[in-house]
């Protein structure tokens, strides 16, 4: 619903709709904030997994970016509209939620999560009794998905990380400002100094050719996963999401690393180059990527270029899907695709204007 935030103010209807998002989201995380989605009753529905379920979850893959998304929304919509009655005490009692999630995941031996599903993939479960591999106490906060959700390689997942930076600093600033919480809000920027010194010091890695580069993953212990994947947050979105590191040269290294083919899932044939995920078939590139390239290009000539490449990818079908391959479009995953259809909506509007304002948080509670 991001595209949508900008034109609230002006929009009754919209305002209903996106309140109603926000709403839900401050809802489903108070029911767990380890489940990454949920069932329209609580019934009992869904995967059978062995974990801490309970009737309202459908499926309880621990994704980091799961609780990043409510604070996003939020802060932008309060921003574009003014409104703050959305910061009810159910949001409140969200950010308390993420909060302790968020803390009792820095130290991964702590936390009562585990997750473990057979006779599946061995991207659809954790490894080591469900709990992932062993990880050092980095300050960075434990991941077991990825936004895709496929099963982390190292829990530490750097894009992430760099999100719940971001939005760690939109919770401070709700809690200062709004909620009128000082504890609540000092306790969100000493996580979120903490999470950004993780990152700089055990998310960083050097590659041969690109010099010094992040990771896509890492264990604390010198273990990384240099790669990319379509699905955001990703390293491509670093700039989207509103993550500055100390060094911009890093970033633009991470961007030739993962937009070449060192990238294990970046593609290149006859109808296109872009990365995909390993989520979807070999040589299948995502629409989301695309977008996303476009998104955070320098140029508007290179914006140009992925909105057409965007478009002459579709299949024939008008509509953005999930992967399509490389050397076809017409053999596609995912006919009609909300997320990439939004993204590339998003892009257009970039393209032509209108742009969707966001504030860039950085570190030591900094605000550009």
């Amino acid at each position: 619903v991001r595209p949508y935030v900008k034109y609230a103010a002006q929009d009754r209807e919209l305002r209903v709709i996106i309140e109603g998002v926000i709403a839900k989201q401050a809802e489903f995380v108070c029911l767990d904030p380890y489940a990454n989605a949920f069932n329209e009753r609580a019934d009992g529905s869904g995967h059978k997994d062995e974990t801490e379920n309970n009737d309202h979850v459908w499926e309880r893959k621990y994704e980091v970016d799961s609780l990043c998304a409510p604070l996003y929304l939020g802060h932008a919509y309060w921003k574009a509209t003014g409104v703050t009655g959305i910061f009810t005490p159910v949001y409140k009692e969200m950010i308390v939620r993420i909060l302790e999630t968020f803390i009792t995941e820095q130290d991964h031996s702590r936390s009562k999560y585990f997750f473990t599903r057979h006779d599946c993939v061995k991207t659809d479960t954790l490894p080591a009794g469900g709990k992932g591999r062993p990880v050092n106490v980095t300050g960075m906060t434990w991941s077991g998905f990825r936004p895709s959700d496929d099963a982390c390689t190292y829990g530490y997942l750097i894009p992430s990380n760099m999100f719940a930076v971001v939005a760690l600093g939109y919770l401070e600033e709700i809690a200062r400002e709004v909620l009128k919480l000082p504890e609540m809000a000092r306790e969100a920027a000493v996580l979120k100094e903490e999470i950004y010194e993780g990152i700089e010091k055990y998310g960083i890695t050097r590659r041969e050719g690109f010099g010094e580069v992040y990771a896509y993953e890492a264990d604390g212990f010198g273990e990384f996963n240099l790669m990319d994947d379509a699905n955001v947050p990703s390293l491509l979105s670093m700039d989207y999401i509103g993550y500055k590191g100390r060094s911009r040269e890093v970033a633009e290294n991470t961007r030739k690393l993962i937009l070449s083919e060192t990238n294990p899932f970046y593609y290149k044939g006859e109808k296109a180059a872009g990365i995909g995920s390993p989520h979807t078939p070999a040589g299948y590139i995502w629409h989301i990527a695309l977008c996303m390239q476009g998104l955070t290009a320098q140029t508007a000539e290179e914006k140009r270029r992925m909105i057409m490449l965007a478009v002459s990818t579709d299949g024939s079908k008008k509509l953005m899907h999930e992967g399509f391959c490389a050397d076809d479009d017409t053999q596609y995953t995912r006919e009609w695709f909300a997320w990439a259809n939004a993204m590339f909506s998003e892009l257009v509007m970039d393209y032509c204007g209108y742009k969707i304002e966001k504030e860039t948080h950085v570190s030591c509670g900094m605000t550009e």
